[in-house]
């Protein structure tokens, strides 16, 4: 496996580009801005993007999924449950201030349980809500990648419309936690971390 990060758009967040060795196909998971950078990286390394999939539908990342499409024909993934947020961008301030161009409807919708193949790589979804009620991780080998759910010595906010605390720390306990103590945890910003760490060290549980 091969993991290209980076870090996009004024909010800063971790778009990260996961590929299969052998066969060189690739997703991207939360391209938050700057489609065009995101695209010379995929074009540099002649990886074949298969999929594009969030972990959920907040503008700091799905604000380049509309210019990756304009270059790439592939299907667009997101939880059912945050469909209200792309159908609420248009009138959020924040979009116009970021300048964000919305995402297309996306061409699937990601359950609790799928399983995403990319070359040799599977890629499962785990249904997280709390964040926002369609969060969901994406567990590949011995990674996560948790998008706002999870951060060192953190978990994402909950004070914005759809959040919801005690949910957001049932899905950590539940989901995540059961994984074993080395998965590497890759969060949607800041630094990376691990199942164990975070078990033992995270102050909000």
């Amino acid at each position: 496996m091969l993991l290209e990060i980076l870090v996009v758009g004024p909010l800063r967040e971790n778009c990260y580009i996961v590929v299969c060795e052998e066969s060189r196909e690739a997703v991207v998971i939360d391209p938050g801005d700057e489609a065009a950078r995101i695209y010379q990286v995929l074009k540099k390394h002649n990886w074949q993007l298969k999929y594009i999939i969030n972990t959920h539908g907040h503008i700091d990342h799905i604000g380049g999924v509309a210019g990756l499409l304009e270059e790439v024909d592939v299907p667009f993934l997101l939880h059912q449950d945050d469909m209200y947020l792309l159908e609420g961008l248009p009138t959020d301030p924040l979009q116009a201030m970021l300048q964000i161009t919305p995402p297309p409807h996306p061409g699937g919708f990601l359950k609790d349980g799928d399983r995403l193949d990319v070359g040799r790589l599977e890629f499962q979804v785990l249904h997280t809500p709390g964040h926002t009620p369609g969060c969901v991780c994406f567990l590949v080998e011995d990674k996560l990648f948790s998008g706002d759910t999870l951060f060192a010595h953190s978990i994402g906010r909950t004070d914005l419309p759809g959040g919801d605390h005690a949910q957001l720390l049932a899905s950590v306990r539940e989901k995540l936690f059961s994984l074993d103590d080395l998965v590497t945890v890759y969060p949607g910003h800041g630094p990376e971390t691990s199942i164990g760490h975070e078990r033992q060290f995270n102050p909000f549980f």
